[in-house]
């Protein structure tokens, strides 16, 4: 059998920008405006370019990087351009560590780190000792803040949503669809997978659907295979995979059809953008994800359609929605920055960050609290992948059993 690779995944994908406040002009053509000419703010990205976290780190980052020209050239923040320096981690610790450590030399106010807590985790920490606002742009799940730090992540933040707002949309769609039970198949490969699909179990039960097996694999141990024989005559409606788009997961995918189910497989969006998967379309089908923009050039927000056809039209497709969260993450620094009148302690900022309620940013609206570093109750895009095409269905919100947090 025949799989796209997924080392198409190291194919650049450049982002978006979007304003709060208004439409982009996304044309190309130089704003008329002054050019920011303040000393820079400098933002030290510590991220992976080359290895595992190169699919979610990259995009993010280019986006973001798109997304700070245009801001510069229309005068940048309180008159002041913003600088990325890059260091790539390659998914190791000592290079994240180092990274951090030279990124902060050079003169980084703000630290970028890695969309996985656990790989971020020795730049986030040099990070916090240097009392900097640390910023992930798509670590979905809460570790980036008190929960794995102590009382130094106070000044740790991510874009990405929360686990269980991801477990609520899935549940919620399984159930509106009729598929009142389900197979959980959980990758142990990161802690976002188990947090994700443990969500999804809780809350599919609370809205009265039954869970009929729970299956497991990491990544790279060669079960992959058998857990899908068993997923595929487990006999539930629908299966809930939690994984991303290693080599495992076409594999996964083909199993599962080739035995014969045709059923519904759903996941978050670390299965999102269809580069994945194999070629034929019998086996591509009737896949589902949850996700923060489509890829497929039919998103409603027509900023992002925009951005998106201008990018593939220069031959720099997105492959996943996370890409969004590169400007909304630079929006959310953007808005702290400005809220503290200039301020870059990182202190100011977090307290900044913190009190961000329905705080409006390209991938929707921001909300975090001391509790939670992560964004919670924010609308997801559920994407539908049919006979190897994808398109937008709806977006769909946590419902009830999402968090809700009051001021």
């Amino acid at each position: 059998m025949i799989h796209r690779s997924w080392l198409k995944m190291g194919v650049v994908m450049t982002g978006v920008f979007g304003l709060a406040l208004g439409m982009v002009d996304v044309s190309g053509a130089a704003p008329a405006s002054h050019a920011a000419n303040g000393k820079p703010i400098i933002i030290g990205a510590v991220i992976d370019e080359t290895s595992t976290m190169k699919p979610f780190d990259q995009p993010a980052l280019e986006a973001a990087e798109i997304w700070a020209k245009k801001v510069n050239s229309k005068g940048g923040v309180l008159g002041r351009p913003i600088e990325f320096k890059v260091y790539n981690t390659e998914s190791q610790a000592t290079l994240a560590k180092s990274g951090a450590e030279k990124a902060i030399a050079a003169g980084a106010q703000i630290l970028w780190v890695t969309c996985d807590a656990t790989f971020a985790a020795p730049a986030v920490e040099v990070g916090l000792s240097h009392h900097l606002l640390t910023i992930s742009p798509c670590t979905s799940t809460n570790l980036m803040g008190p929960e794995k730090f102590g009382p130094a992540g106070k000044l740790a933040f991510t874009f990405g949503n929360e686990p269980s707002t991801t477990g609520a949309v899935i549940a919620r769609l399984l159930i509106q669809k009729g598929w009142k039970t389900a197979t959980v198949v959980t990758d142990h490969l990161l802690t976002y997978f188990v947090d994700v699909c443990g969500n999804f179990t809780a809350d599919f039960e609370k809205l009265g659907g039954k869970i009929v097996s729970q299956l497991s694999y990491t990544t790279g141990d060669h079960t992959v295979s058998q857990v899908a024989s068993k997923a595929a005559s487990s006999g539930a409606a629908a299966t809930v995979l939690c994984t991303t788009t290693t080599a495992t997961l076409p594999t996964f995918v083909t199993s599962v059809r080739t035995l014969g189910n045709t059923k519904p497989i759903v996941g978050p969006w670390a299965i999102d953008g269809g580069f994945w998967e194999p070629s034929t379309p019998k086996i591509s089908t009737n896949l589902w994800v949850a996700t923060y923009a489509s890829v497929f050039g039919d998103d409603p927000n027509p900023t992002v359609r925009s951005l998106f056809h201008q990018m593939k039209a220069e031959g720099e497709t997105p492959l996943t929605g996370g890409f969004v969260l590169g400007p909304s993450a630079l929006e959310g620094i953007i808005t702290a920055i400005e809220r503290e009148k200039g301020s870059l302690t990182g202190e100011k900022l977090a307290t900044a960050v913190v009190h961000f309620r329905d705080v409006a940013t390209l991938s929707g609206p921001v909300t975090f609290s001391d509790e939670y570093h992560a964004v919670v109750s924010r609308r997801e895009r559920i994407v539908e992948i049919t006979h190897d095409k994808g398109r937008y269905v709806e977006s769909l919100s946590p419902g009830k059993y999402g968090l809700v947090l009051h001021t």
